[in-house]
């Protein structure tokens, strides 16, 4: 049999296990600090005080990077798990008892980028709520709300216009995407991967290319994220993305290469005007998570 302990174990801080597993997700002290409402410093003394109780070093760090340990990958898992029960236990007190179903709405790029993150965190917090989901363009989206067949949308409308009652969450730059390496924006006519019609990116990247007289080719078509990826990647054409959609296989194509400026898009969500409870739960959650996009540029 093992001796009794003479000391009590020490107890681990929720707080810190917050700090901690926000580190590893991001691979950063900076945007951890910014996404937990913390300094950098008082972020990097969470991390010593966890380090001194466990008496093993959970992060290797350098001048460029910052990466777990074996030990740091051990102690995410358990982190995890400890602040989910937190979520549960203080929800069951705090929050509520919400139930119901809610009909989201969202285009391809979102749904394929954001979504998953967003609702495997609200499901955290909101396991009672079920989140129907429906990928489509935003023309169709809107359509769908006019019609009473969605509760929330998100939509992506042009730097031109703006949908009726849509609350704006993102403004971002439309930048040309092309292959790390490639020479599509070389050739002549220009060969272009775009969205079907209705797209906000398609407008504004087709008006840049007609106010420059740019000839250019319809070379790709895809009404999904995947589909433009593999034509940037292959090298086949060019297309327009928002800036935080290029990868590090990508390079933004700017008028040093030839390329005109688009300008920007906004994305956008509507919210039915007789939301429930949950369809208010759930906006709410989709704008906390931009909020923290804006701050920190990560989801």
């Amino acid at each position: 049999m093992n001796a009794p302990l003479n000391h009590p174990l020490p107890l681990l801080d929720l707080d810190v296990l917050r700090t901690f597993v926000a580190i590893a997700e991001t691979g950063s002290f900076t945007t951890a600090a910014n996404a937990v409402f913390r300094t950098p410093s008082a972020v990097s003394m969470q991390i010593k005080k966890l380090e001194d109780i466990l008496g093993r070093s959970v992060f290797a760090r350098d001048a460029r990077s910052v990466s777990l340990t074996t030990d740091g990958e051990m102690l995410l898992g358990y982190a995890r798990r400890l602040l989910s029960i937190n979520r549960e236990v203080v929800s069951k007190f705090i929050i509520p008892e919400i139930v119901g179903v809610v009909r989201l709405g969202s285009p391809d790029d979102y749904g394929e980028r954001v979504l998953p993150h967003v609702l495997k965190r609200f499901a955290q917090s909101h396991p009672s709520i079920a989140v129907d989901v429906t990928i489509d363009q935003s023309s169709n989206l809107r359509r769908r709300m006019d019609d009473r067949a969605l509760d929330i949308t998100l939509l992506t409308n042009s730097y031109k216009t703006s949908a009726l009652g849509a609350e704006v969450l993102l403004t971002e730059p439309i930048v040309w995407a092309g292959a790390k390496g490639g020479c599509a924006h070389l050739r002549e006519p220009l060969p272009v991967s775009l969205w079907e019609e209705g797209c906000a990116w398609r407008a504004g990247a087709l008006d840049a290319l007609g106010r420059e007289g740019r000839n250019y080719r319809i070379a790709y078509m895809s009404a999904h994220t995947a589909g433009q990826r593999a034509a940037i990647m292959s090298d086949l054409a060019v297309a327009p993305l928002p800036k935080s959609f290029l990868g590090n296989d990508m390079v933004e194509l700017s008028p040093k290469d030839g390329m005109p400026d688009i300008g920007t898009y906004n994305l956008a969500m509507v919210v039915a005007p007789d939301a429930s409870a949950p369809v208010k739960a759930v906006a709410d959650h989709i704008r906390a998570t931009f909020e923290v996009f804006r701050e920190t540029g990560k989801f």
